[in-house]
């Protein structure tokens, strides 16, 4: 967390939710989650790094193109999904892991869609990365 966050909520406020003497404020739950979440990134980490790895060989990426249902049918462009095997997740997951989108765009483009040679502009915005375990 920043260290212009808000503190957190004190001990015995936490105690008196957890008795249900009190209900947390809508400002509280969101210092909550944000904590959460924080913590959350921290701990799947350490896991998501090693599984995406997997010790110098790597995971295969499918590079699916940007959704063109939206643009009109004479300027839609035919484009076909890639796959690519990434090794070198641990840019990528730091950058995520910060919550840095300025380091995770260039993580990703510098680790990852570059590797896809003359059509990696194609791939390089991505709303979403899925793998199946």
């Amino acid at each position: 967390m920043n260290a212009s966050a808000a503190p957190p909520p004190r001990k015995d406020t936490i105690k008196a939710w957890l008795e249900g003497r009190r209900n947390p404020s809508r400002a509280n739950l969101g210092k909550t989650e944000t904590a959460y979440r924080t913590v959350r990134r921290h701990n799947v980490a350490r896991y998501l790094l090693a599984r995406l790895n997997r010790e110098g060989r790597g995971t295969r990426v499918e590079f699916h193109p940007l959704n063109q249902s939206q643009v009109p049918r004479p300027g839609q462009r035919v484009l076909a999904y890639r796959s690519l095997n990434v090794r070198h997740w641990d840019r990528i997951v730091e950058a995520w892991v910060d919550d840095d989108e300025a380091a995770l765009d260039d993580a990703w483009i510098t680790d990852a869609v570059v590797d896809l040679g003359s059509e990696w502009g194609q791939y390089e915005y991505v709303t979403s990365i899925g793998f199946a375990a």
